[in-house]
């Protein structure tokens, strides 16, 4: 995780730095993650009301900007594609 942040855009580090850092989706149901992930980084964590709403609503918004999401799409291959760390 603190590798990630450290990688970050200096414009989102600071975002995150300001406001903290919200957990949404599965990972946000697993107890104590968020305090973990605020000792780990020394952010604060917050867990989102509806954390699987979330990911409903943002996958919904996304496939109403197609121009945004085939943007998106072309960066990175499809998951079926990707080639795997020391396997062919």
């Amino acid at each position: 995780m603190k590798r990630t942040l450290e990688s970050t855009p200096p414009e989102l580090a600071a975002d995150i730095s300001s406001r903290g850092i919200t957990l949404a989706g599965g990972g946000a149901l697993l107890r104590g993650f968020d305090r973990l992930l605020s000792s780990e980084t020394g952010l604060p964590v917050v867990v989102a009301d509806s954390p699987l709403e979330c990911v409903v609503l943002g996958a919904g918004s996304s496939l109403e900007e197609s121009e945004l999401l085939g943007h998106t799409a072309k960066k990175r291959p499809p998951f079926g594609r990707r080639r795997r760390r020391g396997r062919r």
